[in-house]
């Protein structure tokens, strides 16, 4: 009898948490509070790292948009193409949030990302559709990769019709002439300045260009 209570003493813990044989605090409570931290660690670095990867994105879809032009020296700097990258990184960060939200579990987070994708959206949607930014050399630089991408499609698509074809060339000639007026154009304003009068275009008119086309009809 008095061994069967010294044995069950021995083993039961006491109200402080000493385990059996005086041993001192469980280890399970150190263990927990170390998982609790790490999880809570891990939380906050997802948001970072979900940042990182809505900035990322951001950045390789405005490189995307010029895959598609003709030549790579028809490249140029878009501030239309850096709205619209915007506008698809603040898409893609809400659907993103939408679909991962059992990773992300702080509301108010969650509120700040879904309000800050909402008015980037509708910053970045103004000025692409105002175009209040883009002046005369700025708009030159968008149009130059815009009009090589009607070279490509001009030039490489299939085309079973005549009429389409002929069509086709002349596109091709008037874009390349296009592009070699604004290239000039664009270094002509950066050195002399814009003009301002009929009067001034006539003392700086601008050189006539021709356009050729690889593709012919027939």
């Amino acid at each position: 009898m008095d061994e069967n209570r010294l044995t069950t003493d021995r083993e039961a813990p006491d109200e402080l948490g000493v385990g059996p044989g005086g041993d001192g605090p469980h280890r399970e409570t150190g263990d927990e509070n170390a998982e609790d931290h790490s999880a809570a660690g891990g939380v906050h670095m997802s948001y970072l790292r979900f940042g990182a990867m809505i900035a990322t994105s951001t950045i390789v879809m405005f490189g995307l948009m010029y895959l598609n032009t003709y030549a790579w020296d028809h490249v140029r700097w878009s501030e239309t193409r850096a709205y619209m990258a915007v506008v698809m990184g603040a898409t893609m960060a809400v659907i993103m949030l939408g679909f991962m939200l059992s990773m992300y579990k702080s509301t108010m987070v969650n509120i700040g990302i879904v309000a800050a994708a909402v008015l980037l959206f509708a910053g970045s949607l103004w000025l692409v559709r105002s175009q209040t930014t883009v002046q005369d050399r700025s708009y030159m630089r968008a149009m130059i990769p815009h009009h090589s991408i009607a070279i490509l499609t001009s030039e490489r698509s299939e085309l079973a019709d005549y009429r389409v074809c002929e069509l086709a060339v002349e596109i091709i000639e008037a874009q390349r002439r296009e592009i070699a007026e604004m290239d000039w154009l664009i270094e002509d304003i950066g050195e002399n300045g814009a003009v301002a009068t009929a009067a001034e275009a006539e003392e700086r008119p601008v050189p006539d260009f021709t356009g050729t086309s690889i593709r012919t009809c027939g």
